[in-house]
């Protein structure tokens, strides 16, 4: 590892043999004043918008700092287990936890104030694309990752709550436990008893979360978003099924 961090030091640019820890250490010891500036901006941003926060993990080199062997969600998870108590818009608490942890990622707790529609980055890209051209409101939306097939899309809408037909609603669970994702491939619902993470956030391999869309968008219904994103998964899914030789279901269709 000193080796490794000894050459970059040494040296113009990047070597083929520099190690993902040393890439790391210069991104971290790289960031300014003004970019942290810029990262508090964005969260008491996104808390103003209603959205509440609370402190989560990041990623250390390759591996996440909650130092559990074997993470299974490293630095996309919450570093306390009363995350949902915890999570606030408060901004005084918000600046306290920016400034003490310039590290650290934040999550929304969702199925309070909104839920997140969830779907893969190319069938994000393509929904939105349509959405916009059909002059339907869309709310924020995040990418993250973006490195291969993982990448995800983020569709930020209201919450539905509790309807008064528990018959027409599921919790969280059902859809996509934050340990269990991997599981679920295509449309995820985040809703009571999850989180997202919200950027500005780092990844493991050098990904991020970004906005593509500021929370300075309303949070629209998302059933005004379902019908799109569910069509554009199940493209997705049949384009993968065809490549890969077998078709797994992006979402229940007959689900509303």
């Amino acid at each position: 590892m000193g080796d490794g961090i000894g050459r970059f030091r040494g040296t113009e640019g990047r070597t083929s043999g520099e190690s993902r820890l040393a890439q790391w250490l210069r991104r971290r010891t790289g960031n300014t004043e003004a970019e942290d500036s810029q990262r508090e901006a964005l969260l008491l941003a996104t808390a103003a918008a209603g959205l509440p926060l609370a402190p989560a993990a990041y990623p250390v080199g390759p591996s996440c700092s909650c130092e559990r062997i074997g993470c299974p969600i490293p630095a996309t998870h919450p570093v306390s287990f009363a995350w949902q108590t915890q999570s606030t818009t408060d901004r005084a608490q918000i600046e306290r936890w920016a400034r003490n942890q310039p590290e650290a990622n934040f999550i929304t707790a969702t199925g309070m104030v909104n839920d997140v529609l969830d779907v893969p980055l190319d069938a994000g890209r393509s929904a939105l694309e349509r959405l916009l051209a059909q002059g339907i409101d869309v709310g924020p939306v995040a990418e993250a990752g973006g490195v291969g097939d993982r990448g995800r899309m983020l569709f930020f809408t209201a919450t539905r709550g509790t309807p008064e037909d528990e018959d027409e609603w599921w919790p969280c669970e059902l859809d996509c436990h934050p340990e269990t994702m991997d599981e679920h491939p295509g449309l995820r619902w985040h809703c009571r008893g999850s989180y997202v993470l919200v950027p500005p956030a780092r990844l493991p391999g050098e990904a991020e979360v970004v906005w593509v869309r500021g929370v300075e968008h309303p949070l629209p219904d998302p059933l005004t978003l379902l019908e799109t994103l569910t069509d554009a998964c199940a493209r997705y899914a049949a384009g993968e099924a065809e490549y890969a030789g077998h078709h797994e279901a992006a979402w229940p269709l007959g689900r509303r």
